[in-house]
């Protein structure tokens, strides 16, 4: 929404995506979600958050860089409001995604990176804490692997969920798109289409 914050029903491909990179990023991989498994009953939790509506304006930024010193700070009781949001409460999430090797970035094989990303998911490594929408909902994680016996099930629940954030589209740095998928939960397990299949 425009003014007040509120959440989807579950959370996005790209917040999932996230999650991934959190614990292996590098730019010679991609992380592709394909299946987000909703474990816990969808719960919401109205919120009252203190924001800051306003940022450090670029040309004071190059003023002070060109002349070497300047005033950059913000004072935040000046610049606070309160915005209520209505967000997800409670959640567990099992995430399936695919990690690729983006053309020409490097000689390595796929192999080296799927073992750096197990090991360092099994020792709970990342390289930022990985959160979920918002950096101060934290959110923490495990790795499933196949042979593992997984004695949670998805919810039961199927609904339609509307137009959902797959991405942001790259193709143009300076101005990142958004694309969109119609999203359907059928019993607990959202199916992710490829980015390429998504609208702007």
């Amino acid at each position: 929404m425009k003014v007040e914050r509120v959440s989807y029903d579950v959370m996005t491909p790209s917040s999932a995506r996230s999650i991934f990179e959190s614990v292996l990023w590098k730019p010679a991989i991609r992380w592709r979600v394909h299946r987000i498994e909703v474990l816990n009953p969808i719960r919401w939790i109205n919120l009252r958050r203190n924001e800051v509506s306003a940022v450090v304006s670029t040309r004071n930024v190059q003023q002070a860089m060109a002349a070497g010193h300047g005033t950059l700070g913000l004072y935040i009781e000046e610049e606070r409001q309160q915005r209520a949001g209505y967000f997800l409460r409670d959640v567990a999430y099992r995430i399936h995604a695919d990690l690729s090797l983006v053309p020409g970035l490097s000689n390595e094989p796929l192999m080296k990176y799927t073992e750096m990303f197990v090991r360092r998911a099994n020792k709970g490594q990342c390289v930022n804490q990985p959160y979920l929408g918002c950096r101060e909902f934290a959110a923490a994680f495990r790795l499933v692997e196949d042979e593992v016996v997984i004695s949670t099930a998805p919810i039961s629940d199927t609904r339609e969920l509307g137009w959902m954030l797959h991405d942001l589209d790259f193709t143009y740095p300076s101005d990142p798109q958004p694309r969109f998928f119609n999203a359907r939960m059928a019993a607990g397990v959202v199916e992710v289409p490829p980015f390429e299949e998504a609208r702007g």
